[in-house]
């Protein structure tokens, strides 16, 4: 029974049968090919037998191990590799059939390979995910058969695995050279230790005449019997907050992969630059509540807590609510901090809607408003119109286009910065604007 679940029929054998009825066919007319048909058919047989013999006679032939990574990055290509082993004699031909997950919706997924006698061979393909969470493989069906391709054996291997997709980690080496301080390549910077009234303490001195009797130090002072104070250095740990909106604006699809994930990737990269550059990385989403919360540090584990929360940013499709952002925000990020909202506005009216509340968070941090270009509406604009409805559709595109110019124009009325940028470039300027603030100075 369990030959019988491993035996395949190859199409060959079928099409060498289909010639020798034919064969029989033409007899009808031509009698000699009468006894060049009958000999046909024993042939067939006769191969087959030797076929399935040669296939079936012993165990384990063939062996097979699909390698996965431990997650995938999402949105990019990534790798899988099957090692397989040829133990048979001879050389065999195999037909590789993997159970990817349904996420892809590959129905066709086929590979061939003639393998060596007593040989080994690695084969690798690559799947692309768009959207976070389990994958699960079946599986790995290897079907063997000799040179007559006649019979052939299903080999099972690997039967069901996960990989988890996590947000694009992939990009993080992609852009690890801007995270590179070119004004360091200046001739002759020096490094300079500037005193200040910042958060970070650096030591208790002795008092000396020139020094802020603020920073006297009375507990110190009283053990010492002489004046001490503190002294602080100018902190260089600046809190950034990438903050996610995850409310139905954020599920518009470009390239198959949605708004919220192209968020989702840019804060991982961006989390990791501002870490690199010495300064405190915190994310949080919102919707109808504020999930998914980081507290903004510098820290070693930091990075791979950022990393699982961005996983479970799940979207729930309400309407986002900025008033009980502003509320959370008021409570717990009292530091002042650079706050990257990733947000989308189509129209000048939802972006007044909330206005308010951008404004008051704008007062006490250096907000910068993320949001995104219709890139479909380009090739409408830049298309000419031939047509009434083509004219129409054109005029209403530009509309669209020219409102998400105006929302640019309305937040720096009020002081707010704002990046306007393509899903594709979400990364790169985000990147540059924050290195553009941190050169300025404005934190």
């Amino acid at each position: 029974m369990k030959i019988l679940k491993s035996f395949y029929i190859q199409p060959r054998f079928f099409y060498v049968g289909i010639g020798t009825v034919f064969l029989f066919g033409l007899s009808y007319f031509v009698p000699l090919l009468f006894r060049i048909a009958q000999l046909s058919i024993l042939v067939l047989i006769l191969f087959f037998v030797i076929d399935f013999l040669v296939i079936f006679i012993g165990k384990d032939k063939i062996k097979a191990h699909r390698v996965l990574p431990d997650k995938f990055s999402n949105g990019d290509q990534n790798a899988v590799i099957l090692n397989l082993i040829n133990h048979y004699p001879f050389a065999i031909y195999l037909e590789i059939i993997d159970e990817i997950p349904e996420q892809f919706q590959i129905r066709d997924f086929k590979i061939k390979a003639l393998i060596a006698a007593q040989k080994s061979q690695a084969l690798q393909y690559h799947l692309k995910p768009i959207e976070r969470g389990e994958y699960h493989f079946g599986s790995l069906n290897v079907y063997a058969a000799s040179v007559l391709k006649l019979v052939a054996k299903r080999y099972t291997f690997n039967t069901g695995a996960m990989v988890p997709t996590y947000p694009s980690f992939k990009q993080l080496k992609k852009f690890e050279l801007l995270n590179i301080n070119q004004n360091a390549l200046e001739f002759g910077l020096k490094k300079v230790r500037r005193l200040g009234h910042s958060m970070e303490f650096e030591q208790i001195k002795d008092y000396v005449l020139g020094d802020d009797l603020r920073s006297i130090n009375w507990k110190a002072t009283a053990k010492r019997n002489q004046l001490m104070v503190n002294q602080f250095q100018d902190e260089k740990s600046q809190p950034v907050y990438s903050i996610i909106d995850k409310g139905r604006v954020m599920q518009m699809p470009f390239n198959g992969l949605s708004l919220l994930d192209y968020a989702i990737n840019a804060t991982l990269v961006i989390s990791n630059v501002v870490l690199k550059k010495h300064d405190k990385a915190g994310i949080l989403s919102f919707s109808k509540t504020i999930e998914n919360s980081v507290v903004a540090q510098r820290r070693s584990s930091q990075m791979q807590l950022i990393l699982e929360a961005l996983y479970k940013v799940k979207t729930d499709f309400h309407e986002s609510d900025f008033g009980q952002l502003y509320g959370h925000i008021k409570r717990h990020i009292t530091q002042r901090s650079l706050i990257l909202m990733y947000t989308n506005f189509e129209t000048l009216d939802g972006l007044n809607r909330q206005l308010p509340y951008l404004k008051a968070i704008s007062k006490n941090h250096l907000l910068v408003v993320v949001f995104f270009q219709n890139t479909e509406l380009d090739s409408v604009i830049n298309n000419k119109a031939h047509t009434v409805q083509e004219v129409y559709d054109k005029v209403i595109a530009e509309k669209f286009a020219f409102e998400k110019r105006l929302i640019v124009n309305e937040l720096k009325k009020y002081g707010i910065y704002s990046i306007l940028t393509t899903p594709e470039n979400l990364t790169i300027d985000t990147i540059n604007t924050y290195l553009e603030i941190k050169a300025r100075g404005l934190l």
